[in-house]
């Protein structure tokens, strides 16, 4: 069962790979463009929220597991080059883990506090905030370029690299992967819950005020521009950020499980490791979403994406009857 399970582990990271780099490339250039009918500050967020996803698929995916299975050897099995990776990789996953906790609760102030709205939901705060979460992410993974030994040294050159033993024993080494996990990704998971809780609980009450406001009966059907403009807010919203809950939660019960259970994670029997990569691979797959999510819910966006797909062959067209003429 094993040799099987790593048999298809192997196939998946390369049909990421190959799936997710043009799908958030598409979501980055597009959203970029700003014709999407989304705010500024919804837009930078969503672009920010690709781009960490973009770069999660290229290093955990790309440089480490398919440069590991398809292209051993190469210069990134060099010990520093991939703990360079290593702390990029984990980085990359928290920028993309809290871009949608930043994303979520623009969302409910948007929604839900209308007074701080004009001041919170601009582009400006939006940069500010995710370069804020950006630096302080990547100062929080340095330590991550020190977890890693080399497993043999060939003319003095060290090569590959494996987890050092003390990271699973030692007082300093405990505490850090115990905040790494705290911060990625239960916080997330319970910010997202709790403001996705109180968003849809808004969006319910407001909606039966206004309903009543404007006289609206159960027999009549008058368009609301404004619940409409909400409606299709929340639906975008939750469908990121449920995707992101389901695709992290195997991922969160096996960290919960080995906790409860107290497990030595460096003697993982064969189901719990499955367990355990099944957890990391659909988190993966989580930086794969959301661009399939955008076209699903809004239109605008499937516009846009209709009309670069058009443009080289309207282009080609275009040059073929150049010629002729």
């Amino acid at each position: 069962m094993l040799e099987t399970f790593y048999r298809v582990r192997k196939i998946w990271y390369m049909v990421i790979a190959v799936t997710g780099v043009p799908v958030n490339v598409v979501a980055i250039v597009i959203l970029s463009r700003g014709k999407c009918g989304l705010s500024t500050c919804t837009t930078r967020y969503l672009v920010a929220m690709a781009t960490a996803d973009l770069i999660t698929i290229v290093f955990p995916v790309i440089l480490w597991r398919v440069s590991y299975y398809y292209f051993p050897g190469t210069f990134l099995d060099i010990t520093p080059v991939c703990s360079v990776i290593t702390a990029l990789r984990e980085a990359a996953t928290d920028c993309s883990v809290w871009f949608t906790v930043t994303f979520t609760f623009d969302r409910f102030v948007a929604i839900c506090c209308q007074k701080q709205k004009a001041k919170y939901c601009t582009g400006k705060t939006a940069a500010v905030i995710l370069t804020t979460i950006g630096v302080l992410l990547g100062f929080k993974n340095v330590p991550c370029f020190f977890i890693n030994h080399p497993v043999k040294v060939i003319d003095n050159v060290p090569w590959d690299c494996i987890t050092k033993p003390d990271y699973y024993t030692d007082p300093g080494w405990l505490g850090y992967r115990w905040l790494s996990t705290v911060l990625t990704p239960l916080l997330p998971f319970v910010f997202i819950l709790i403001l996705n809780v109180l968003t849809v609980r808004h969006i319910l009450v407001t909606s039966r005020v206004r309903k009543g406001l404007r006289g609206q009966s159960k027999a009549e059907n008058r368009s609301d521009p404004e619940m409409e403009s909400r409606r299709r807010s929340v639906i975008l919203l939750l469908t990121i950020s449920g995707s992101f809950i389901i695709l992290w939660s195997v991922n969160v019960a096996e960290f919960l499980y080995s906790v409860i259970v107290g497990l030595d994670q460096t003697k993982y029997n064969d189901s719990q490791y499955i367990f355990q990569h099944t957890g990391y691979v659909l988190m993966i797959l989580n930086c794969c979403t959301n661009t399939f999510i955008y076209g699903v819910t809004q239109s605008k966006f499937r516009e846009q994406f209709a009309s670069a797909a058009k443009y080289p062959l309207v282009s080609i067209i275009q040059l073929i009857h150049i010629q002729i003429i």
